[in-house]
Formats: structure tokens, C-alpha cells, sequence
């Protein structure tokens, strides 16, 4: 476990560097990416619920609770990159308002959707699954489209998929509707609601 250049960009952690995993099953979302997710959701984020589907750091929801976010779960299977992320969770003081799921993220997010169900909230998805070109990984955007598609509309606010420039999200997920798209080199961001 390493200290490493990422680092919340803003809010009540700004400058909070937090740790890796050293190894190459994670890969921490760009800062340019991050913050051109935060300036897209502005103030949508406070108060709200984040869901991290494939936590990893845990950039992304402790970036959402810094700026304001009530609450954050994070999902992530790998038990490195789980570890350090609870370590980035704690040197955040962010425990009481996080939730970290150990397992596979594809069956663990319907716990979270339970716990909405039950709490009538709402949440943003973030999904940033580990690349396709990775060994068994090959169809994780097809789990990510079929997981999208039974989402219950009640409890979702808006949806973000990080993923590989060059595969093609449809425009169209099951009741979902991509409103946008960003390109950031090798990654690109796409929201639905």
C-alpha cells in the first residue's frame, strides 16, 4: 500500500492524498475526469447518496462526500484494493457515513438497492469497471448494461459509466437515457438518467 497522487480535488478533504493498491488491479480515475464529473453534477451532490460500484481507492465516493455527499457505499471484490480502500476511508474520517461491501459488485449492489427500497432514496451509480481488455473481463460491459437495465427507477438519480474510449454504451439502457459522453484520452464517462 502506497501513498499516491491522487487526491480529492475539493470540498472538506481537498488535497487528502489517498493510497493504492500496489499492484495492477486498480486504476484510479484521472483528476481531469473526476472533475469534470463534479463540475457536471455541481450541487446535485449534496446531500445525496453515491454508490461506487467498483470502489478500488474509493476516489470517487469520498470525492462526493468531501463535496457534500450525506452517504457512500462502495463495492469492491479485490481483497488488496479493499483494504486500502477502507484505509483511505478512515485517513478520511469518513466511517459514519460509508458503508465498504467486500465481494462481487454484480450481487452486492442489490443489497444497496434493497437498503434505498427500504430508506425511499434515491442514489448515483457510479460504475468504473476494470477494463475489458483484462483476462475475464471480456464481458463485463454486457454485466454493467444488464445490471443498468434492472435498476429500479425509484431509487436512481443518475447513472455513470466510466469505460474504455472506443467501446460504444448504448444511447438507450433499459429505462435509462444517455444524456452525455466525455472523452478523456484512453477513458470516457457517460451519464444517463
Amino acid at each position: 500500500m502506497v501513498k499516491s497522487n491522487i487526491q480529492i480535488i475539493a470540498g472538506k478533504h481537498r488535497g487528502k492524498k489517498l493510497y493504492m493498491a500496489d499492484k495492477e488491479t486498480t486504476r484510479s480515475s484521472k483528476n481531469i475526469l473526476k472533475e469534470s464529473v463534479f463540475n457536471t453534477l455541481q450541487f446535485e451532490v449534496v446531500d445525496s447518496i453515491f454508490v461506487e460500484v467498483f470502489a478500488g481507492t474509493g476516489s470517487i465516493g469520498l470525492e462526493a462526500l468531501s463535496r457534500g455527499a450525506k452517504y457512500a457505499y462502495f463495492l469492491e471484490k479485490d481483497r488488496d484494493a479493499f483494504k486500502v480502500l477502507n484505509e483511505n476511508i478512515k485517513s478520511c474520517n469518513e466511517t459514519e457515513n460509508s458503508k465498504t461491501i467486500f465481494g462481487d459488485s454484480f450481487e452486492n449492489i442489490w443489497s444497496v438497492v434493497e437498503k434505498l427500497q427500504k430508506n425511499r432514496e434515491k442514489a448515483y451509480f457510479y460504475f468504473d469497471p476494470p477494463f475489458a481488455i483484462r483476462e475475464g473481463n471480456e464481458d463485463i460491459y454486457n454485466k454493467i448494461i444488464d445490471t443498468i437495465t434492472r435498476l429500479p427507477k425509484i431509487n436512481v438519480e443518475k447513472i455513470i459509466i466510466e469505460y474504455q474510449t472506443g467501446i460504444d454504451f448504448p444511447d438507450e439502457i433499459g429505462k435509462y437515457t444517455k444524456i452525455k459522453t466525455k472523452k478523456f484520452g484512453k477513458s470516457s464517462v457517460s451519464y444517463y438518467e
